[in-house]
């Protein structure tokens, strides 16, 4: 809701949970230079933290403080609200809205609407949190902050939907349903049981009512548009990633049992599988791992928050697979222990229907699966950098930079029992010590086994991949430099951009400019002309012993 100033010189900062500061010159942005904590907290991201504690509110500066709140004007961020949304976000990662009023004396109020911390979350200015008591703002009692770190979320998923019945439910995904409750129970009795005794055993008909996650997983698609209209996921795919404009999008609204094939046909209509060969050793690795989207999808839909009207956002390019769902991380996940930390699903009811019927392998273990899969396939890290406290997003990247490293690993696991494999942790170590990156506690844990697999090898205070790596690197950079050598005799004359179209992105275009260059300063290539308009071609005079690296 927006206000104009006539409207908000009528609201009462105790009733209202509004701020009126006058800040006619100089309010501070956060406690300028002052050393007490009782003066530093009273800026602008002191009362945001305050605001956002107590529910959500809105900071209105240019306007008395006293009813009936007159307009005196401010020069706060002037010309600069975009950059200040932005600062609030980087520092707090909560998204407010600030909006700009002027009256007929051409005075300036600034209006900041904020929201409410999510359940069981505390906001902090400078690690303390902070709480907006009638005009004072202080800091919370050890009480309050129990309170608030007690807090419990619902579980929207096992709630009644009233006025939905069985005959709502959609036949198909019921008969998923019970194939895959058979089959994962190891029970075909399963498969004649009645719809309702099923429904029953699942927890999903309660006292002859329906739950949300009926609704989710089972309602006909126009009972999901009248009862939870925000149950949809969209699919955005782009070209380009760096597109804002999408190049298509389709809508999927039906039960999630039907909805969660149609997707993924949709989505691996533009994957593309990569044939990876050094020498004898042959691997094809798809860019979207089957998998790792199925999990990062179900995660997605266990976790997210129905009672909010957003919808589940998937994009995808030729670079990344991007999954953005409201609500934040579950009570008591961040960014930095996702791995490390058995959550709790939002919707644990639905969570759990997701598996018992196979849907999902088991509740929590989602995330080390897309881990392990994107890295041993030689892709990158995927990651959560752009969640907050009201978003999760999930970036997968589905680029196959280090195939080597996909060949490396499979050899590793191939010899090993199934009690003795790499895990996922082992597998980030292993990437890291690849990559030349610092390792971390949780790292240095896992050396131990990396060198009992003689996966890795010491050379003074270093720790490298082992020799088989290297060995392997060299056989693919020779295979490459044949395959460019042959392809040049076939095509006579070539440019820069054939060069990388032949390897399919599976070497980056400066991976590809620095193979040519190498077989340019070695005689091997010739180049004629400059800039995008360069040739390149056999040299007559080349020795054909060089076409392959000396090892």
């Amino acid at each position: 809701m927006s206000y104009t100033i006539e409207k908000l010189s009528q609201l009462r900062e105790s009733e209202d949970r509004i701020e009126f500061k006058s800040a006619q010159h100089n309010f501070s942005f956060a406690g300028s230079n002052h050393s007490e904590q009782a003066e530093k907290r009273k800026c602008y991201l002191g009362y945001i933290v305050g605001l956002c504690n107590e529910g959500g509110g809105i900071l209105v500066l240019g306007m008395s403080n006293d009813p009936p709140h007159k307009v005196v004007g401010s020069d706060f961020a002037q010309g600069e609200i975009g950059k200040l949304e932005d600062e609030v976000y980087r520092r707090l990662q909560i998204r407010v809205h600030i909006e700009e009023h002027f009256n007929d004396k051409a005075l300036r109020v600034v209006v900041t609407y904020i929201p409410s911390r999510p359940r069981g979350r505390l906001m902090k200015f400078e690690g303390v949190p902070l709480m907006r008591t009638g005009e004072s703002l202080r800091n919370m009692s050890d009480e309050e902050v129990y309170s608030v770190l007690s807090e419990q979320e619902p579980d929207f998923s096992a709630a009644i939907c009233h006025h939905l019945t069985i005959d709502d439910l959609d036949e198909k995904a019921i008969s998923i349903l019970k194939a895959r409750y058979s089959e994962k129970q190891n029970n075909k009795a399963f498969l004649n049981q009645s719809t309702e005794q099923v429904l029953i055993d699942l927890d999903l008909l309660k006292d002859g009512q329906l739950t949300y996650a009926s609704l989710i997983l089972l309602g006909k698609k126009e009972k999901i548009k009248e009862y939870l209209p925000q149950n949809a996921i969209h699919l955005e795919y782009r070209s380009n990633p760096g597109k804002i404009q999408f190049d298509k999008r389709d809508q999927f609204m039906d039960p999630y049992f039907v909805l969660i094939e149609d997707l993924w046909k949709t989505i691996d209509a533009r994957n593309k599988l990569k044939h990876i060969q050094i020498d004898s050793y042959i691997i094809d690795i798809p860019e979207l791992n089957h998998e790792v989207i199925r999990e990062s999808i179900n995660n997605a839909v266990a976790h997210r928050d129905y009672s909010k009207t957003s919808e589940i956002i998937i994009k995808q390019s030729n670079e990344e697979f991007t999954i953005s769902s409201h609500g934040g991380f579950p009570l008591g996940v961040t960014k930095e222990n996702i791995l490390t930390i058995n959550s709790t699903p939002r919707n644990r009811l639905l969570a759990d229907v997701l598996t018992k019927t196979g849907l999902v392998e088991r509740s929590g273990q989602g995330v080390d699966k897309i881990f392990y899969q994107n890295l041993t396939e030689g892709k990158g890290f995927p990651n959560y950098e752009d969640s907050d406290l009201f978003q999760v997003t999930l970036k997968i990247p589905i680029q196959i930079l280090h195939p080597v490293f996909a060949l490396f690993v499979k050899d590793i696991q191939k010899g090993l029992l199934d009690s003795e494999k790499l895990g996922v942790q082992d597998i980030i170590t292993l990437t890291k010590i690849r990559d030349k990156n610092d390792l971390s506690i949780e790292d240095r844990s896992s050396i131990v086994k990396l060198k009992e697999v003689e996966s890795i090898r010491e050379t003074g205070e270093r720790i490298i991949l082992a020799q088989h790596y290297t060995e392997l690197s060299r056989d693919l950079e020779g295979s490459d430099r044949n395959k460019i050598i042959e392809f040049i005799k076939k095509s006579g004359k070539v440019k820069m951009g054939d060069f990388v179209a032949l390897f399919d992105n599976r070497l980056t275009r400066r991976q590809v400019n620095n193979m040519i260059f190498k077989l340019v300063e070695e005689n091997v290539l010739k180049q004629k002309g400059s800039g995008t308009a360069t040739l390149y071609m056999i040299n007559p005079k080349i020795d054909k012993h060089r076409s392959t690296p000396r090892k």
